[in-house]
């Protein structure tokens, strides 16, 4: 072959990659983060197709959820990060507004009032997700770093108020996992290894002060946790189910839809909460760890991405929607593992959902932007 034709191969070859790589440019988003994902949503979908029953119309009604949830990304993704830094105060008012109407005429289910029926029913918890880590990073963006004391007492102010409206619909879980979505914003921006340290020494007694206010079956739960056996068939019935259908899929799995503890409907939850045992017992060692590859590669081209950011508002959220993604993919597979207490914290992506998901892929799309955005940023 002449080299005149291996030129025009490879021209062949290359050119659609560009053209490729051109619209991702053009529509602000970032290939391989964009990949990451679609992978997770698309290992998601198999095992939710099992976790369901084959249930169509649920497994539908995801791939929806995922189909807004992508728009919901490529919209965030056009609005450059200086613009959602200055509307920034006004969502976190607007959720903060939104908490309040759930306290007062919100749908209550399982025990709970935690959403708003608004013609879409949705839960505002869900909105606060991005805007209290929005709101530390807006309030530190242009002030000296590390924080002052009194700074970070204001910041501690922004983030208990949604944290205690949320802790008391109840949904301790979601109101501990917003809560240190805005701590890693605060640890991202410098804060001192000696206040840390100082910090987790008063968290004790302020554990012990949590656990009076804690309702009966969130005491219980922290206790299962630490004997499972002690109510086999009441309080510690999930989480040994749970352990029975990880430990049973060894290392290939038995098979999908093959799995005994799910198709057999042992396994509570088994298309939200425990959807990882599931997989677990049906993909085996290699398919968790398959799972795990992806979600850490989503995590550190999201750390990637807040290390080239321009300015610190976009630098200190970038990480921290990277670092709460980590800490919602570990609380779920610690807890369906038998490691921490249940507190009812979705596998992201992969369980069924819809505020959930729609948040978390416009969370994506903020990195997106940040990234797509970085060198019309002033450093």
């Amino acid at each position: 072959m002449r080299f005149t034709d291996t030129q025009r191969l490879l021209e062949r070859n290359v050119a659609p990659l560009g053209g490729m790589s051109r619209i991702f440019r053009n529509l602000h988003l970032d290939g391989p983060l964009l990949g990451g994902l679609i992978a997770i949503c698309c290992f998601g979908l198999v095992v939710l197709y099992s976790a369901v029953s084959g249930s169509r119309d649920l497994w539908v009604q995801q791939l929806i959820r995922l189909g807004v949830g992508l728009l919901a990304l490529l919209f965030v993704a056009q609005l450059p990060p200086d613009l959602m830094r200055r509307w920034t105060p006004w969502g976190y008012l607007l959720g903060l507004g939104l908490l309040s109407l759930v306290l007062i005429r919100g749908d209550i289910g399982q025990g709970a009032q935690r959403w708003l029926d608004i013609g879409i029913r949705f839960q505002p918890s869900e909105i606060m997700k991005l805007a209290v880590p929005m709101m530390a990073a807006w309030y530190l963006h242009d002030r000296q770093l590390p924080p002052r004391f009194a700074q970070l007492l204001l910041i501690g102010a922004l983030i208990v108020v949604p944290a205690y409206m949320i802790a008391v619909q109840p949904d301790l879980g979601t109101a501990l996992l917003i809560a240190a979505a805005g701590v890693i914003v605060v640890v991202l921006a410098g804060m001192s290894y000696r206040l840390m340290i100082g910090l987790a020494i008063a968290a004790i007694p302020g554990a012990i002060v949590l656990w009076n206010f804690m309702q009966d079956y969130q005491r219980q739960r922290v206790l299962t946790l630490l004997d499972p056996d002690s109510d086999p068939l009441g309080a510690g019935y999930n989480i040994i189910q749970s352990k029975i259908a990880i430990g049973s899929g060894g290392l290939f799995g038995k098979g999908w839809t093959n799995g005994s503890q799910s198709q057999l409907e042992f396994l509570p939850e088994r298309d939200t909460d425990f959807i990882f045992a599931v997989l677990a017992e049906e993909f085996g060692l290699l398919g968790v760890l398959s799972l795990l590859i992806l979600y850490m590669f989503v995590v550190a081209r999201g750390m990637y991405i807040a290390s080239q950011a321009g300015d610190t508002f976009s630098r200190l959220i970038a990480g921290s929607i990277s670092l709460t993604f980590f800490v919602y993919v570990f609380v779920n597979t610690a807890m369906v593992s038998g490691l921490v207490p249940v507190v009812g914290v979705p596998l992201p992506l992969v369980s069924f959902g819809g505020t959930s998901m729609v948040t978390l892929m416009a969370g994506f799309g903020i990195l997106m932007s940040i990234h797509s955005h970085r060198k019309l940023l002033p450093h």
